[in-house]
């Protein structure tokens, strides 16, 4: 337990000092400034309150009071009141503009390591996925928090300073009955903190399935089956109760703040009555002036609000500090998959699976179970096998998206891992069956293909013109400068100039994804998975023989549950349950009668009877 405790101390005093590394390194000068207005607005109530004094006691001398010192010494009061305000406000400003400063950083910092992950794993795994969200939301608060705390310390330390003179003038043992106070009133918060924390983090799973649900009811692809099968209400009843039950876990903790807070009023209450009483008893029997028991007043006031903000505060930053928590834990984590370093020439001899075995969880079923297949240089290899065959999990593997749990991948003999991963990926081009549809303009769709060349107009039309979209690209509103998507309000500040936006069909976008494949024009290996999934059989055709004239000469990997579409390649490899079951060309695989021939028979048989169908409408 007392090592536990050590554990836990040493973290959170981990994430204090990097909470505060970040606070306290940003714009310093704003910083500097806040102190120096923070001193002010210590010793500014203190004054006032002294001031107040003078005008009271000046007051109580009757006939005797100098009226012209009383009004000064009010308005001066007031002014000092006035005073206090304004650098308030001021302050409130330096802090947003530091609390940007801040946001912007971390912002930064946490979306670099975000994009350092060389694989999939970490977007996949909900637990790493969750830290990342909480990281997200508390890293830019936290050091904000936390260094206001540290400052707002500074302040109390200003203001009790002035005032406890006063409460040892007037009445010693206000002091100590307000410090014993303030013990329960921090405790309280503390334990507040630590528990609107856990709710956070325990929310976090109710979080991921409203966001889920609000974009299945607000997704233009997902209206049309929402609306076809009726699923509208059942979607709503599961929103609903994800939110009643995340709110209902807030308002319990709501409600116990209500009453944890409640009863700190109370005690802080009855502790300034008991003052205030003897004070009022003092002045009484004449131990004590009409302005001390008013400076008496304001004093305990001030130190109780003080104390009472620095309670509230130490809970904010308890919270802030497990949360910030994710932030490091992110940052810290180990990478999923490490980079090699080494340079990577261009294919010359082939790509080799080597007994590759692949899972995508340590308990979870083999997807990949000892392949081994060769892709010659310069050849075009088709890939065919059912669903779950595991063809685009090799995919992903050779993009090193994953890496395998046995074998290995070989580049003209050198195993992959050893190369720099982003360099292995410039030598690849790849057109994947989950394809992007990016909010941005036509031309940034195409272009972020060739992320150098996104400005080249030229390149991007070329590209869209092989693959027979041109034409409906220009025909947009705004052309190529149409913004593919309708989130965006007309009029916003975005980045480019827009209205509200259009909308393509899904062969129009199987086509985008297809030019921005072709934009890569220098790369050794082509990867095409379903590039025609969305288009007619004739579109298909013609796409594919701009395919092959694209290929000529370049290693490929095409895969395809079309068969017509692989029949033309150099080899062609049949994947059943993980292995490798046939190869060879398309007449050799029809002449062995084996899995490839059956399914090529089927969808001949099915194009066949359409066509039937289609003759006897005729």
């Amino acid at each position: 337990m007392r090592r536990m405790s050590r554990e836990f101390g040493h973290r959170r005093g981990h994430a204090l000092g990097q909470a505060l590394a970040l606070g306290f390194g940003q714009t310093r000068w704003l910083l500097a400034a806040q102190v120096v207005l923070l001193v002010l607005v210590g010793v500014l109530p203190v004054s006032a309150a002294w001031l107040t004094k003078l005008v009271f006691d000046e007051l109580v001398r009757g006939s005797n009071a100098d009226a012209a010192r009383a009004g000064w010494l009010a308005l001066a009061a007031a002014a000092l009141g006035a005073g206090t305000t304004i650098t308030q406000h001021i302050i409130g400003y330096l802090v947003a503009r530091r609390g940007h400063g801040i946001e912007l950083l971390v912002q930064d910092r946490l979306y670099a390591r975000m994009a350092s992950f060389v694989g999939l794993r970490p977007f996949e795994d909900p637990v790493r996925l969750g830290q990342i969200r909480l990281a997200g939301e508390a890293a830019s608060s936290a050091p904000q928090t936390i260094v206001t705390f540290v400052l707002e310390v500074f302040q109390a330390l200003v203001v009790v300073g002035g005032f406890v003179g006063v409460l040892l003038a007037v009445w010693p043992p206000m002091v100590a009955v307000l410090f014993v106070g303030a013990v329960p009133a921090v405790l309280a918060q503390l334990a507040l903190a630590r528990r609107y924390a856990a709710t956070t983090e325990t929310n976090m799973e109710l979080v991921r399935r409203r966001i889920f649900y609000q974009s299945l009811l607000t997704d233009a692809r997902a209206a049309q089956e929402i609306r076809t099968y009726g699923l509208a209400g059942l979607f709503s009843r599961r929103l609903a109760d994800s939110t009643s039950r995340a709110i209902a876990r807030l308002v319990a903790d709501e409600r116990r703040g209500a009453i944890t807070h409640s009863g700190l009023a109370l005690v802080a209450t009855g502790i300034g009555a008991i003052g205030t009483v003897v004070v009022v008893l003092g002045v009484a029997a004449g131990r004590t002036s009409v302005g001390d028991m008013v400076l008496f007043v304001a004093a305990v006031a001030g130190v109780q609000a003080a104390i009472s903000g620095l309670a509230h505060n130490s809970g904010a930053v308890a919270g802030a500090l497990r949360l910030f928590e994710n932030y490091l834990a992110v940052m810290s984590a180990p990478d999923d998959q490490r980079s090699g370093h080494r340079a990577v020439t261009a294919l010359r001899r082939a790509v080799e699976f080597r007994s590759v075995w692949f899972r995508y969880s340590q308990d979870g079923p083999w997807v990949l179970a000892g392949v081994d297949l060769t892709i010659p240089a310069g050849a075009a290899v088709g890939m065919v096998g059912l669903n779950g065959a595991g063809k685009t999990t090799l995919v992903k593997l050779l993009c090193r998206f994953y890496e395998p749990d046995r074998g290995e991948i070989l580049w003209d003999g050198v195993d992959i891992r050893e190369f720099d991963v982003a360099a292995l990926r410039r030598r690849i081009g790849a057109t994947f069956q989950d394809f992007m549809q990016y909010d941005l303009t036509a031309a940034e769709n195409i272009g972020v293909g060739d992320l150098p060349r996104i400005g080249d107009r030229h390149a991007i039309e070329q590209a869209a013109g092989r693959v027979e979209v041109h034409d409906a690209l220009a025909a947009l509103p705004n052309g190529y400068d149409t913004l593919l998507s309708r989130i965006y309000l007309p009029g916003n500040d975005t980045d480019t100039d827009t209205d509200a936006g259009t909308t393509l069909s899904g062969g129009q976008w199987q086509r985008i994804a297809l030019a921005r494949a072709l934009m890569r024009s220098n790369v050794d290996l082509m990867i095409l998975d379903e590039p025609s999934a969305g288009l007619d059989a004739e579109a298909e055709y013609r796409i594919h023989r701009v395919l092959r004239a694209h290929r000529g000469g370049r290693t490929s990997l095409l895969i395809s549950h079309r068969l017509s579409a692989i029949r033309d390649a150099d080899v062609i490899v049949v994947l059943a349950a993980g292995r490798v079951v046939e190869k060879g060309d398309h007449d050799t695989l029809m002449l062995a009668d084996g899995q490839y021939a059956r399914l090529f028979a089927t969808q001949a048989d099915g194009y066949q009877d359409l066509r039937l169908r289609m003759g006897d409408r005729s």
